[in-house]
């Protein structure tokens, strides 16, 4: 599969290209088993400023107009490109007209290629993309990615190559940003940590290395926080990103890896403080000085400023089959399909083939959302029997009571038992389209992007994804 991967950053837009290998990993002897062997990345793109048409609104023409000159210089087309993802990270995906700027770049790249904003999201591609996933996997030991952008640091933790926990903060470079000297922009974000310091910076005060560094060293004192190296203190809870999942240390973590664009100011120091016109190479300084950080191994990871479009275009896509069920192949791709976990009454009525309460939730959930259908999880039993999968099927029916004419049933199966469901759903409603899959890891709130079938129809390229904005 051809994917792509767009990072639209606070500081920085990029866009790199990738190939994804898929094969089949299973023996002749059993039922086939799809998954992603391998990548090569064809393109690193540039790294652009993120154009601006002021504080609160991203150009999207000129965003657009980056793109198309990356796929120019890549050499492919927009039509090529089977699956990946659109990021917008940090600020950006704040700012007011941040969802319009998805819309566009979903018809600019390409059929499957999706548009996805949301700390936790960043949080964990951007240390796959840094390569501290399989690094704990191979040191079998609990290891964290900081990435740190222009206005967010986002941790991941892995213990043994399993995602551990994340989280995300409003610090980072871009927060404070000067021109000739002078301050033209502070956050909301620094003027908390002015507040707690009892200091005062307005736009238009010199820009003076003192001042600015204690707010830096307050913001790696709150990174220290966030990796258990340190006491939590107030600051530590009101930087906390909105949306972000909240992250309480559950065991030591042995190795740190940073990524983003401060990131490479911590391993490669500069004393030209300001040379981007905000205090990125000094917050780099006040990590790298920091006491709390020598506490635990530094890792050098695979990448740093393109972690996450990286991330982006090589670990966002997984694969489900060869266990499912549909009806059509002219049904995909299908775009931002939220996934609906029934209550837990409804669950265990559902294991006995009653879906009343089913539909009475789904009724709900479609009407304060405004989604005109949904992907209904069923994994009440990881191996059900043959009678157990009859009843599941008699309960999913009722997910079309809820549903206008010409929309599928959809269905997740928390097992290998989506063929088997599907079809059994299936003959009690012959006249309706059914999509049933499994094999894919989601959770309340995340939506799916269902790609084309592949490999003769026995598996589909999955995204999942977070959207989150304002």
């Amino acid at each position: 599969m051809i994917s792509v991967g767009i990072d639209i950053g606070t500081s920085t837009t990029s866009m790199i290209v990738s190939r994804l290998n898929v094969k089949n990993t299973a023996s002749g002897f059993t039922v086939p088993k799809i998954a992603i062997a391998g990548s090569e990345i064809l393109y690193r793109g540039e790294i652009y400023q993120t154009p601006l048409k002021d504080s609160s609104h991203i150009d999207v023409d000129q965003v657009a107009g980056l793109i198309r000159e990356e796929y120019r210089k890549a050499g492919i087309l927009p039509e090529q490109v089977q699956t990946g993802a659109v990021i917008i990270t940090g600020e950006s995906s704040r700012k007011e007209n941040s969802a319009l700027v998805t819309d566009r770049m979903s018809s600019l790249a390409g059929e499957f290629v999706v548009a996805a904003a949301g700390p936790d999201l960043e949080s964990v591609i951007a240390a796959k993309g840094a390569g501290i996933h399989q690094y704990s996997e191979e040191h079998a030991c609990t290891a964290a990615n900081l990435d740190i952008g222009g206005g967010t640091s986002n941790l991941a933790v892995f213990s043994r190559g399993e995602l551990a926990g994340k989280g995300c903060w409003d610090i980072g470079g871009r927060l404070i940003r000067m021109e000739s000297g002078r301050i033209t922009y502070i956050s909301e974000s620094v003027h908390k940590i002015l507040d707690r310091l009892g200091l005062e910076l307005r736009t238009g005060d010199r820009a003076e290395e003192e001042l600015l560094r204690s707010v830096t060293d307050v913001m790696a004192s709150v990174l220290a926080q966030a990796l258990g190296l340190e006491q939590a203190g107030p600051l530590y809870r009101e930087l906390y990103t909105p949306g972000a999942s909240r992250y309480e240390p559950e065991r030591p973590i042995t190795s740190i890896s940073f990524s983003g664009g401060v990131a490479q100011y911590i391993y490669h120091p500069s004393e030209d403080w300001f040379r981007h016109g905000d205090i990125g190479p000094l917050l780099a300084d006040s990590i790298g000085k920091s006491p709390l950080f020598s506490q635990i191994e530094t890792v050098v990871p695979r990448e740093t400023i393109r972690a996450t479009v990286i991330g982006a275009g090589v670990h966002t896509t997984m694969v489900s089959g060869s266990t499912i069920f549909y009806t059509r192949e002219d049904l995909f791709p299908l775009k931002n399909v939220p996934v609906f976990f029934p209550g837990r009454e409804a669950a265990e009525d559902i294991s006995r083939g009653d879906g009343r309460r089913l539909y009475e939730e789904m009724c709900w959930y479609l009407g304060e959302t405004g989604a005109d259908n949904l992907l209904v999880w069923c994994g009440q039993n990881q191996s059900p029997t043959y009678r157990q999968i009859q009843n599941m099927a008699a309960a999913m029916t009722w997910i079309s009571h809820g549903l206008g004419e010409g929309h599928p049933v959809l269905i997740l199966a928390g097992a290998d038992f989506a063929k088997a469901l599907g079809q059994a759903v299936r003959r009690r409603l012959p006249k309706r389209e059914i999509i049933c899959i499994d094999g894919v890891l989601a959770s309340a709130g995340d939506y799916l992007d269902l790609g084309r079938p592949m490999e003769g129809g026995i598996t589909i390229p999955v995204v999942v994804k977070t959207l989150i904005f304002g």
